[in-house]
């Protein structure tokens, strides 16, 4: 084992409602540009979405798309931007020294009930169910389809983790590099979720499905006064993470190294936070990473625009961070709605390019902030340019009680 293994990440990929790589996607954060649309949605009509439009036959062929998953395809393009991104010399590499792990809410529900829906309009008529139906929805599926277009003959999986499903995907790359088990991780997470309606029809039951008839692309309000749920949105970033060392050999451009990170568990109810537990995790990972609050210079929220989401995590963030006065927050799911297992992944990624521009992007949809909302540094209506951005903390919870709080820091040659 080899705690001490400095971890960094040197190329994203990444498909979001609101851009298909780095530079689109963090040019519309600044700018407050959403991706929510409307969609219609079976059995559930005309619905706030959070849809991805990325050429899926840019890296698979038409015969391995149609046996594979909407998951999976979303994946392959991000392993691909990401390889592309860190300029791999990717037919030299050692495929079997190469991990794939893939924090997920679910998958295969699209196919599955695309399936269910035919086999009625068939009169049941099994016959018609695809043979492809079983690997379509094994739980390792997004990253085995990962290694089936790239040729990875390395350990591979997914991480069920729900919405903290991205940052676990990143931990679990950071924990396996350490063990020596990879030599190169291919990590982050993915979501299909939009384009199955029972989702929909879930989060519609909860009371926790957002919807503005006016105006669509104000339908996910994190913090806001007015918010009454959240936007279900598919995307996926998957990272290249590999030791130091390795990328200083060969020469690759940093945009970050991964100093702290934390897992933990609420114990307490399926869907509701606790305010309690995220605060612990986030103060286990500053404990890991040996810093201080006051280290932080960006801390990127979950808000996930409901009720008691938005205000558990911003009393957590408030014991943690109201003491220091150079700490900034914002958060994401304004712009693009809920990723699910995508969500902390590109998250990070959203924020990763104020290392280099020192701008702190706005948390989109606040026209009255809730006052239970509150946070000290938090970045509403418009971009804020800050200067020198150090380190960025991102939240990432997920139902059944689980929370993450991963910590990365700007490489600067020391």
């Amino acid at each position: 084992m080899y705690s001490h293994q400095r971890i960094v990440i040197t190329g994203v990929g990444l498909t979001a409602p609101n851009g298909n790589n780095l530079t689109e996607y963090r040019q519309a954060l600044v700018q407050g540009v959403s991706g929510i649309t409307q969609s219609e949605i079976r059995y559930m009509g005309q619905q706030a979405v959070g849809l991805c439009r990325f050429d899926e036959m840019k890296y698979q062929s038409k015969k391995q798309r149609r046996r594979g998953t909407r998951a999976g395809s979303i994946s392959i393009y991000c392993a691909n931007e990401a390889i592309t991104d860190a300029k791999l010399d990717w037919a030299s590499l050692d495929k079997s020294k190469v991990g794939v792990y893939v924090g997920i809410t679910e998958h295969g529900n699209v196919e599955t009930e695309n399936e269910i829906y035919e086999l009625h309009q068939n009169k049941l008529d099994t016959k018609l169910w695809s043979p492809h139906h079983n690997p379509r929805t094994v739980a390792n599926n997004p990253a085995g389809e990962v290694t089936l277009a790239l040729g990875i003959t390395g350990p591979h999986y997914t991480i069920g983790a729900a919405c903290a499903g991205g940052n676990a995907g990143i931990i679990q790359a950071v924990q396996m590099l350490r063990l020596g088990e990879v030599e190169l991780a291919i990590a982050g997470g993915i979501s299909e979720s939009p384009q199955t309606f029972g989702i929909f029809a879930g989060f519609a039951a909860q009371g926790a499905l957002g919807f503005d008839a006016n105006d669509v692309t104000k339908s996910i309000r994190p913090m806001d006064k007015k918010r009454n749920g959240t936007v279900i949105s598919e995307g996926g970033c998957l990272y290249i993470i590999e030791k130091l060392e390795t990328a200083l050999a060969r020469g690759a451009k940093i945009y970050a190294e991964i100093v702290g990170y934390a897992i933990n568990s609420d114990a307490s109810d399926y869907v509701n936070p606790h305010t309690g537990r995220q605060t612990e995790c986030m103060r286990l990972a500053l404990h890991r990473a040996q810093m201080q609050a006051s280290d932080v210079d960006i801390v990127s929220m979950h808000a996930t625009g409901t009720g008691a989401g938005d205000i558990s995590e911003a009393a957590a963030v408030r014991e943690v961070f109201s003491a220091s006065s150079k700490t900034y927050v914002n958060f994401t799911k304004g712009h693009i709605g809920h990723c699910m297992g995508a969500a902390g992944a590109l998250e990070l990624a959203g924020n990763l390019s104020a290392f280099e521009d020192g701008i702190v992007h706005l948390g989109l949809n606040v026209d009255e902030l809730d006052p239970d909302c509150e946070c000290p540094g938090l970045v509403i209506q418009e971009s804020k340019y800050v200067g020198n951005v150090k380190t960025i903390l991102n939240n990432s919870f997920g139902m059944l009680g689980i929370n993450s709080a991963l910590i990365v820091k700007k490489y600067e040659g020391k």
